[in-house]
């Protein structure tokens, strides 16, 4: 299996009846033993999960850093300088406060979670010559995967058998424009792996046409998990915020503790206390010194600010992190399905010298409607016949959402969607 795995990157420059011999397979697939074999060999097709903290330490981090560990070094001083009623207080703000920090990036995480899911839970392939639906996570190196429109790709394979196939491959490359494909093998030495026109990803999407596959890579060995691997791999560092509140916790820390040392040296030369006197004295100026009230302060306007994004859109795993954001001045990211939603919209139609606008964005036409001057166009005559040339020239089809709120889902070319929802804007029927 790790000759089948070093093979993957000279897969492309084979034929398709190489292929099949590289990858020890045959037209029909594996036989149902010897993809037992190899499953045990390669292990399932399923991303790595990275190891983490686990969720105990991560609900005890929250109570001890170093501002939570002067607050309760503060309520034990309270507590010794006969102030119980403030110690309690302390300790229960500390504890309110840790438990609502966890609670917020807790949810955000299973929030996080859901929306990894950009594998499908089925494929087809060939098993023993027949066409089987195979869970995804099952399939091996080797095996034979069916692919039609609309398919998610589970795991990368080498084309064997193509009709004029296009992929889209944005959840790789950003771009949303699908890529032809085709079985021919690639003689040219200037490509990236994902460059190849032989090679279909894990996780990118059939856009059109049809086509037979070969797994030549699953789980953490396709290019989909290489990339994970590359986030897992980044460690947390402290945000600007935690270093300042750390910076702060510490200066706070000597002042009040070298406040409370004079008021002791006070209390018993100037005003005669006794030493344990001067000593409770001296700690209940400790106290007064200690922001109580900042923590929680500090986690409850992240907190605001954080469900403020959410109404936006914008996931936040960690509190922190909301700081860190308004600290950036350049942020450096793919667009085309990050800070857009990789979906086409036609914005205006010009006709006869005349411009019109098409109000709405992505594809739901119900949300949108071809305006002149403020008012509404009807989709007669002319622009009837434009509208309805523009869509008969597409192959794109539009799904309706599988639930309530969901997003439409495109078959085919983006552009050629875009065209279609502006015909209905116009009030033409696609039925």
């Amino acid at each position: 299996m790790n000759t089948i795995a070093n093979q993957t990157k000279d897969i492309p420059k084979l034929s398709a009846s190489e292929v099949y011999r590289a990858l020890g397979t045959g037209r029909g697939g594996l036989s149902a033993s010897e993809a037992q074999a190899r499953m045990r060999q390669s292990g399932k097709n399923v991303l790595p999960t990275p190891k983490g903290t686990p969720m105990i330490w991560r609900f005890l981090s929250n109570f001890t850093h170093l501002m939570a560990i002067l607050l309760w070094v503060a309520g034990a001083i309270a507590l010794v300088a006969k102030l119980p009623e403030l110690a309690i207080a302390i300790w229960l703000v500390n504890i309110i406060n840790g438990v609502f920090s966890f609670w917020q990036e807790f949810r955000a995480g299973k929030a996080i979670e859901a929306l990894k899911k950009l594998l499908p839970a089925y494929v087809r392939v060939l098993r023993d010559g027949q066409e089987q639906k195979l869970v995804a996570e099952d399939l091996v190196p080797g095996d034979v995967i069916l692919l039609s429109e609309g398919d998610r790709i589970s795991a990368d394979a080498r084309l064997v058998v193509d009709n004029d196939l296009r992929v889209n491959q944005s959840t790789l490359t950003g771009e949303s424009n699908p890529v032809r494909k085709n079985s021919d093998a690639v003689l040219r030495g200037d490509l990236t792996q994902v460059e190849m026109p032989n090679m279909v990803f894990a996780g990118t999407t059939i856009s059109s046409g049809t086509g037979r596959a070969v797994v030549c890579g699953t789980g953490s060995h396709t290019e989909f998990g290489k990339i994970a691997s590359l986030t897992q791999n980044v460690k947390d560092k402290p945000s600007p915020l935690q270093l300042e509140i750390g910076d702060l916790t510490k200066k706070v820390s000597i002042i009040s503790v070298s406040i409370g040392a004079v008021f002791f040296v006070l209390a018993i030369f100037l005003a005669k206390n006794s030493p344990v006197a001067a000593f409770i004295f001296a700690l209940g100026m400790i106290v007064a010194f200690i922001p109580e009230g900042l923590l929680p302060t500090v986690t409850l306007s992240l907190a605001m600010a954080v469900q403020r994004m959410a109404k936006r859109n914008a996931l936040i795993k960690r509190l922190s992190s909301v700081e860190t954001l308004g600290c950036a001045t350049a942020i450096c990211t793919d667009k085309t399905g990050t800070l857009t939603q990789n979906e086409m919209t036609v914005s205006n139609v010009w006709m006869d010298g005349q411009d019109m606008e098409v109000t709405g964005v992505g594809y739901d036409a119900s949300a949108g409607k071809i305006v002149k001057g403020g008012r509404p166009v009807a989709g007669t005559g002319d622009l009837a016949e434009l509208l309805t040339t523009a869509a008969l020239c597409c192959d794109a089809r539009l799904l309706p959402p599988e639930e309530k709120g969901g997003r439409f889902t495109v078959l085919g070319d983006p552009t050629e969607a875009a065209l279609l929802v502006v015909a209905q804007k116009g009030g033409l029927s696609l039925k």
